[in-house]
């Protein structure tokens, strides 16, 4: 039971800190997350790639 009401505790510590993004940080996020996506998915490519002209 303590471990139920500590994790509440910390859920409404965390609820208390939340706020929603601007406009402007919404954006910078999304454009953050995209280049970050197509980054893995390059690599995985190239590695993809690499390991079918090698075997």
């Amino acid at each position: 039971m303590e471990k139920l009401k500590s994790f509440f505790s910390q859920c409404v510590r965390v609820w208390r800190v939340l706020r929603k993004p601007t406009k402007a940080e919404f954006i910078m996020i999304s454009k953050v997350s995209g280049i970050g996506i197509l980054a893995l998915g390059l690599i995985g490519f190239l590695i993809g790639a690499m390991m079918k002209s090698f075997s």
